[in-house]
């Protein structure tokens, strides 16, 4: 099957260089180049100061796509962040919710961004109330399926049903690949060893980790109370027993810490991208630490890239970096390798 897998970097992979002055929304963009990649994401409401305001301006839309032009790269995804509680007193109503969901429509469609990227959180009817204005406006909402939401799940076939009944073509998934972590990230690991994290209690955290992969992951539910879902989906997946188990090794803190991270991954079969390819439109290819033999501690690269070559994935490929959270409060991070690094081992495994 034709397979034209694009790679592109989400900005987000930035955020300490940005935060910390050393790279500007230019910068940011002049980095992706230099990475190789050839498609940008942005969140515009993290690199885009006074936003929503700029963008409505049309001197600002000239720089933008100047720059793009300039440093030969194509707008992805545009992440939007439907802010549904934006009142201490109120959660917003479902009209206010559509229409901050199609104001997001239409700024993505004013910087060229054929995707939209909304959160789990975002209520269904606020995405249904919301199709046929990404239609007019020929954007497409793209749900992220973040771990510890999974393809071929119930928690995905509630989705799916709304795209049958509707008909509509303008909504999806965009996969993150932290639901395909082979394992714990090593700078996860890292930080609770510094934090004081016992060695056996480290062991049995990683050991249960294996254990549910092997197993395969009971997938979580859909349920429109998402704590609710997501507890039981971590009780079901041997929470309690880890628990205990550290609890009789005399974990202190920063061990149950790191029993209650290893829920932040988990681990699905590639085959679910394979089954679910007309639905899929962007994927954020999570990575925490790429090495200099350019492999990736955690997550199933390979294997990824695998499944969407038999699926025929002509999208694009995303590097999200999330290990600089594991390393801020200790470690230099150093985002601008990490990308680099990624997107030279994303190459290796598309044309390999």
């Amino acid at each position: 099957m034709n397979c034209e897998i694009k790679r592109s970097v989400s900005l987000y992979s930035y955020q300490d260089e940005f935060y910390n002055h050393q790279l500007d929304l230019e910068g940011c963009l002049r980095e992706t180049a230099k990475a190789g990649a050839a498609g940008v994401e942005l969140l515009a409401e993290q690199m885009i100061r006074r936003f929503p305001l700029p963008i409505e301006d049309e001197a600002f839309r000239e720089q933008w796509f100047g720059w793009l032009k300039q440093y030969g790269l194509t707008p992805s995804c545009y992440d939007a962040f439907l802010e549904n509680r934006i009142f201490d007193n109120r959660t917003l109503c479902l009209g206010e919710q559509i229409s901050m969901m199609k104001r997001d429509i239409r700024l993505a469609s004013l910087l060229g961004f054929p995707v939209l990227r909304t959160l789990v959180s975002t209520p269904m009817d606020v995405i249904e109330g919301s199709l046929s204005y990404a239609e007019q406006m020929n954007v497409k909402i793209g749900l992220e399926v973040h771990a510890p939401f999974s393809l071929n799940s119930s928690w995905a076939e509630g989705y799916l049903s709304m795209i049958r009944r509707t008909g509509t073509r303008f909504f999806g998934f965009i996969p993150d690949m932290g639901i395909f972590c082979r394992n714990i990230p090593d700078v996860t690991r890292e930080q609770y060893r510094r934090k004081g994290a016992k060695e056996e209690c480290l062991r049995i955290v990683d050991e249960c980790y294996a254990q549910r992969r092997e197993k395969g992951f009971v997938k979580i539910k859909y349920d429109l109370n998402l704590g609710k879902a997501n507890m039981e989906y971590r009780m079901a997946n041997g929470m309690q027993e880890m628990l205990d188990a550290v609890k009789r090794a005399g974990g202190g803190p920063a061990d149950f810490g790191y029993a209650n991270e290893s829920f932040v991954y988990s681990w699905s079969d590639p085959q679910d991208l394979i089954d679910n390819i007309e639905y899929i439109f962007h994927t954020h290819a999570k990575c925490y630490n790429i090495h200099e033999d350019y492999t990736e501690t955690a997550t199933d690269i390979a294997g990824v890239v695998a499944a969407y070559k038999k699926a025929g994935y002509t999208g694009f490929l995303s590097t999200e970096y999330e290990g600089g959270e594991h390393l801020r409060d200790d470690l230099p991070v150093d985002s601008i390798e990490q990308v680099r690094r990624h997107q030279e081992a994303l190459r290796r495994a598309i044309e390999g």
